[in-house]
């Protein structure tokens, strides 16, 4: 059987802790993902870096 080409990522805010968990198509998008999205902890739209799953 064929390893999966979509792998679990998580988006962490770089203004708090605050994370996304989404998935991704490791064989499309080789570089990191960074995304602008809301934070509700600080309640504004900051910038996400990808991040591992632990």
């Amino acid at each position: 059987m064929a390893k999966s080409a979509t792998i679990k990522i998580r988006l962490k805010s770089s203004e708090s802790g605050f994370f996304y968990v989404t998935k991704k198509n490791s064989r499309t998008i080789t570089d990191k993902l960074e995304v602008k999205k809301y934070d509700p902890t600080i309640r504004k739209h900051v910038m996400f870096k990808e991040d591992k799953i632990k």
